[in-house]
């Protein structure tokens, strides 16, 4: 017996059948139609990149542990992109004088991690990617929440099935250093516990804050004030919510897109001050779906130029998750509109030439590549979805029409060739 290749997809990675394309295909492009309506403009770059891009700039946790690396023909060490924000950057930097900003950017890539596969997590996955970039402007931070609650709403959500959880790392600082009483050496790995703090039990998260040096009083402080919502804006310095993008929008009409959270942190090492999460509200999918937030300085590694900027990126795999949770998962489209079948092979050319017309018309049209039966091409054309069929006959052909049957109702009638498609679709 031949040994075969498996014909599984290598873990973590998924195939795509037509029918789960279809899906993806109309959610995404819904998404793109309400991203560029807010005027951004696409744009791409290589899957691979100089590893150090990423180990500069995404974190701990995905330069030690999730990313995909190799040394080339040429000795360099080079990196899949497990995220486009370094990306991004090189780009920003590379292109900023020729830039009239603040630029709104948006991109689709696929991303490569090394993770551990589960609900929600796999190895190489797509992400929406919405950007401003070149403005530390409040209203940034506005048109971003704005963005995120309309491509909700194009895929069916209401206000009800997600919330935006959003904060300030600066706000957490100023929190954990003047309640909390966390001194900066610690800073760091306590922003790393409040990231876990809603993953972990209390009795981990105790032992996680001894380890740093908290003493028992601090990690109860530290409990309070992440529970304490909005409230805690009152305890901290005038200056530091001065200094707050968050603040101000939650001082204006748009703080009903959001809620002021102190346990939003986020791993990403680029992220400055703003911080957010989108979460399902479902009992069945309460989870993080995707999520963003501001930097400073986004080229620093690039450019002396300081590019600040603010934007998300939205994962496939958790946005479907979440369509099929709440029953907005769109159904495949069918494979075709309507099938045109010649009665004999000698009229294949005629059906060509009809599918050609319908075509144009914008209908999504085939043809028998195998010519059988008529029955079997009609069951054929019902089981790929079609809605109509057209039968060429020679005597219909001869005297310029065509036969027009409708799959739904059985019903069939003799049109004119030029007037097939307007029949057509009125039945669609």
């Amino acid at each position: 017996m031949p040994e075969y290749l498996s014909t599984a997809p290598t873990r973590g990675t998924r195939d795509f059948l037509p029918a789960e394309m279809s899906v993806r295909t109309q959610v995404f492009g819904h998404l793109y139609d309400v991203i560029e309506r807010y005027g951004f403009q696409r744009y791409d770059g290589p899957i691979l990149e100089p590893a150090e891009i990423y180990e500069l700039k995404s974190g701990q946790e995905i330069a030690d542990q999730q990313l995909y690396t190799l040394t080339d023909k040429g000795g360099r060490r080079l990196a899949l992109r497990p995220e486009m924000t370094p990306t991004v950057a090189r780009i920003i930097a590379g292109t900023a004088k020729s830039l009239q900003f603040p630029v709104r950017w948006y991109s689709h890539p696929n991303c490569h991690r090394y993770e551990k596969p589960q609900r929600g997590r796999v190895r190489e996955h797509w992400q929406i990617n919405v950007d401003i970039f070149g403005s530390e402007s409040a209203n940034t931070e506005i048109e971003i929440f704005e963005v995120i609650h309309d491509m909700m709403a194009e895929l069916g959500a209401s206000k009800d099935m997600f919330e935006i959880r959003a904060n300030d790392r600066n706000l957490l600082a100023s929190a954990l250093t003047d309640i909390v009483g966390v001194t900066a050496a610690q800073l760091p790995e306590v922003f790393a516990l409040v990231d876990r703090w809603e993953k972990y039990p209390k009795d981990k998260l105790a032992a996680s804050a001894e380890e740093i040096g908290l003493a028992d009083k601090q990690f109860e402080k530290l409990s309070e004030t992440l529970s304490s919502g909005q409230a805690l804006l009152d305890e901290l310095p005038d200056a530091v919510k001065d200094a707050s993008n968050l603040v101000q929008v939650l001082k204006t009409s748009a703080a009903g897109l959001i809620r002021f959270d102190p346990m939003i942190v986020r791993g990403l090492a680029y992220y400055t001050s703003t911080v957010f999460e989108v979460f399902d509200t479902s009992p069945e999918n309460r989870r993080a779906l995707f999520g963003g937030g501001a930097y400073s300085d986004l080229a620093g590694m690039f450019t002396a130029q300081q590019i600040p900027g603010i934007g998300f990126g939205m994962g496939d795999v958790t946005l479907m998750d979440f369509l099929t949770t709440h029953g907005l998962a769109p159904e495949p489209r069918r494979e075709v509109d309507v099938v045109v079948v010649p009665v004999t092979e000698e009229l294949s050319d005629a059906a060509r030439a009809v599918a050609g017309k319908l075509r144009k018309a914008g209908l999504r049209t085939s043809t028998p590549l195998e010519l059988r039966k008529l029955g079997k091409e009609l069951a054929r054309a019902d089981k790929a979805g079609a809605l109509a069929v057209v039968i060429v006959g020679q005597e219909d052909w001869d005297a310029g029409n065509v036969t027009v049957r409708s799959l739904a109702t059985r019903d069939q009638q003799q049109v004119a060739l030029d007037s097939a498609a307007d029949v057509i679709s009125a039945l669609l």
